[in-house]
């Protein structure tokens, strides 16, 4: 299976045209379409409906995840319909599987990363900080206990290594994701971690159980040479 990967499209109504363009070729290069959340900019179900106009035209089975911006303006319920109704697979601590490959996924949160993870010690605000963080790596776990096939992939918003968002301001680490989504799926196994967030870290990482973790933000792919705005696995 061929899979093309790309994240944080921040997507507004004016920018259909060009993302229609720019995503054109995918039909061509792929046989699945993955999101990795942050499809719009401000979470409004107007920048869904245009996003959508552009995604059916494509017809790639596609598949995608939540990000931040997309729960900006606590509408995501009404996102995640709007997309499902489209026959986009829409991944929330939930399971797909096609083709023989299984697809696990959900947004992930923040908390940081090996020694730096926050434990939920001290004031109550912590430990809800915490918990939300918490919750997400039960979500995945939940998700990756349902696959039934031996290839797998996952897919994210947050970052679950620090190695894909070095080249990131270091003081904002731990806003970009948590080791503790790493941590699930080095106990399920996985041939490849798909995340954004990150939009000028690293390409490329390794969990420490050694699963691939590739970074597809739109930004960090349109800085590379030739640019681009996805990038295509092959599983």
């Amino acid at each position: 299976m061929r899979i093309a990967a790309t994240a944080d499209l921040h997507f507004t109504p004016q920018r259909q045209a060009n993302l229609r363009e720019q995503l054109n070729r995918v039909r061509d290069d792929a046989d699945v379409l993955v999101l990795a959340g942050d499809l719009t900019n401000y979470g409004q179900p107007a920048e869904m409906e245009t996003l959508l106009n552009a995604l059916v035209r494509l017809r790639v089975p596609t598949i995608a995840v939540l990000g931040n911006h997309d729960y900006e303006s606590d509408r995501q319920a009404e996102l995640i319909k709007m997309m499902t109704d489209e026959g986009i697979k829409v991944l929330d601590g939930s399971a797909y599987e096609r083709d023989g490959v299984g697809f696990a996924g959900t947004k992930g949160f923040v908390g940081g990363f090996g020694r730096g993870v926050l434990t939920a010690f001290g004031e109550p605000e912590i430990k809800t900080f915490v918990r939300a963080s918490i919750d997400e790596a039960l979500k995945l776990e939940r998700a990756m206990s349902q696959l039934r096939t031996q290839k797998r992939v996952v897919v994210l918003h947050y970052s679950p290594i620090a190695g894909t968002v070095d080249g990131e301001a270091p003081e904002i680490f731990p806003f970009l994701g948590t080791s503790r989504l790493a941590e699930v799926v080095d106990r399920h196994g996985a041939d490849l971690i798909i995340h954004g967030h990150a939009h000028h870290g690293k390409l490329d990482g390794r969990t420490t159980a050694g699963i691939p973790v590739a970074n597809v933000a739109i930004t960090l792919l349109e800085s590379q040479q030739p640019p681009a705005v996805y990038r295509v696995f092959e599983i």
